[in-house]
C-alpha cells in the first residue's frame, strides 16, 4: 500500500488541499485529506508494508484521457503504436484512444485488427475511426479519393474487426445513408461524433436526435458560425447531449475562444488530434497517405496551408488553457473526467475508491512531473 500526498489534489469532481491518494496494487483504495492514522504492526494488513510518498507543492490530478490521437514519437498508431503510446504516456496521458484516418476499407480493417489486441490488453482505451465517411469540402488532412458514403456492409465489417474495441466513429452527417448509420452505430454502443462535415444547422439537430453525442474538434473542419446560417456549431454547442472536442494548441482555435467556450459549456473535451510529430522536432512526416511538413511545431499538408493534426500532448493543452484564463479545475476536468464520460470509459478520469491508480502531478507552472499508471510510476516527459 502506498500513500501519495500533495499540497493540492483534484479528484475530477473537487479539491482537497492538501490531499492524499492511497493505492494498493493497481487500484485506488481511498482519496481525501491526508490521514493521520499510524500504521503499526498490529493494524497493518498481513504481508503488506505502507509507504508514504510526499510529492510536495504540486497539484495531483487524474491521469489524462485523450480520445482523439493519431500518434506521436515519430510514428502513427496505425503503423507502430508502441513509440506513440510511450511518448504520450510519459507526458501524462494514461488512457489513449488511437485514431485512424480515412483509408480504404481493406486498409482500415487491417489497422483495426492490428490495434485490437492493444485495446484488449489495456495498452489502449479504444479505437476511433475518423472517416472514411467524411465531407470532401471539409476533408482536412484526409485523402479525397478515400471518402465515401457509409453503407451497412462496410460499417459492420470494421466494427466486427474491432470486436467491441471501436469506441467512436466520426461522420459527416449530411452524406447519403448517414442518419441510418448513426442509429446503427449507436445501437452497437459506438459513440458517434459529427465532424469533417458540411451539414446545416437542421441536419446537425436531426443527427443529434438520431444518436450523435460528440463534436469532432469543434470549429475545425466544419462551416463557421454565421448569423443567418448558424450551421452545426450552434446545434452542437447548444445541446446538452453533445460533448464538444477542442484542440487547444493556440493554432486550431484562438485561445480566447477556447476560454469562452470552456467558461460557457461544461461538456468540453480537450483532445490533441496529435500526429506522428508529437514530441519530435520539426521536419517531414506522414499522416495516412499524405506528406506532412512540421514547421515551428505546426503540422500542415506539405505544400499547403491545411493543418494536419497537431504536435500536442494533452498536458500541454491543459497548460495552454489555464494560461489563457481557464480555471484549473475546468481545464483538468476537460482532460480527465469529461473524455472518460464522453466515451463511457470505466474507472479512469477520476480519483475515487476502486478506480485505476492513474494520476499525474503538475508543478506551479502547470508542467507535468510524476506520472503513475495502473499503480506503477512512468518516467515523465518534459512538456
Amino acid at each position: 500500500m502506498t500513500r501519495y500526498r500533495a499540497a493540492h489534489l483534484f479528484t475530477g469532481h473537487g479539491w482537497h488541499s492538501p490531499g492524499e491518494v492511497v493505492v494498493e496494487g493497481d487500484r485506488i483504495v481511498s482519496v481525501g485529506p491526508p490521514s493521520e492514522d499510524t500504521i503499526t504492526e498490529d493494524t497493518a494488513p498481513e504481508d503488506t508494508t505502507t509507504e508514504v510518498i510526499d510529492l510536495g507543492e504540486v497539484t495531483l490530478a487524474p491521469g489524462l484521457v485523450d480520445v482523439h490521437n493519431h500518434g506521436g514519437g515519430g510514428v502513427a498508431f496505425a503503423d507502430d503504436p508502441g513509440p506513440a503510446i510511450e511518448l504520450h504516456r510519459q507526458a501524462g496521458t494514461t488512457s489513449i484512444v488511437a485514431s485512424l484516418v480515412s483509408q480504404s476499407i481493406d486498409t482500415l480493417e487491417a489497422q483495426v485488427h492490428r490495434l485490437r489486441p492493444l485495446v484488449e490488453s489495456d495498452e489502449l482505451a479504444g479505437i476511433h475511426l475518423e472517416g472514411p465517411w467524411l465531407s470532401e469540402r471539409y476533408k482536412g488532412a484526409h485523402p479525397a479519393e478515400q471518402l465515401r458514403d457509409p453503407v451497412d456492409v462496410d460499417v459492420d465489417r470494421l466494427l466486427d474487426a474491432g470486436a467491441g474495441t471501436v469506441r467512436m466513429v466520426t461522420l459527416a452527417v449530411e452524406r447519403a445513408g448517414a442518419p441510418e448509420t448513426v442509429r446503427r452505430l449507436a445501437a452497437r454502443d459506438v459513440v458517434v461524433a459529427l465532424g469533417h462535415s458540411d451539414c446545416t444547422f437542421e441536419q446537425a439537430r436531426e443527427a443529434i436526435d438520431a444518436g450523435v453525442t460528440g463534436a469532432t474538434h469543434l470549429f475545425n473542419a466544419m462551416p463557421g458560425l454565421h448569423h443567418r446560417t448558424p450551421g452545426p456549431i450552434l446545434a452542437l454547442l447548444a445541446d446538452e447531449r453533445v460533448w464538444c472536442e477542442l484542440i487547444v494548441d493556440g493554432v486550431h482555435v484562438h485561445v480566447d475562444l477556447v476560454a469562452w467556450v470552456l467558461g460557457l459549456h461544461d461538456r468540453v473535451v480537450l483532445i490533441t488530434d496529435a500526429m506522428a510529430a508529437a514530441g519530435c522536432a520539426d521536419g517531414h512526416y506522414r499522416l495516412g497517405d499524405l506528406p506532412v511538413e512540421v514547421a515551428d511545431g505546426v503540422a500542415r499538408i506539405a505544400g499547403t496551408d491545411t493543418i494536419a493534426g497537431s504536435t500536442l500532448t494533452l498536458a500541454a493543452a491543459v497548460r495552454t488553457a489555464i494560461l489563457a484564463g481557464v480555471r484549473p479545475e475546468v481545464a483538468l476536468r476537460s482532460a480527465t473526467l469529461n473524455p472518460a464520460r464522453y466515451l463511457r470509459l470505466i474507472d479512469v478520469g477520476t480519483l475515487e475508491e476502486g478506480s485505476w491508480a492513474d494520476f499525474v502531478t503538475f508543478d506551479a507552472d502547470w508542467r507535468i512531473g510524476t506520472v503513475v499508471r495502473r499503480g506503477r510510476r512512468v518516467e515523465p516527459l518534459s512538456v
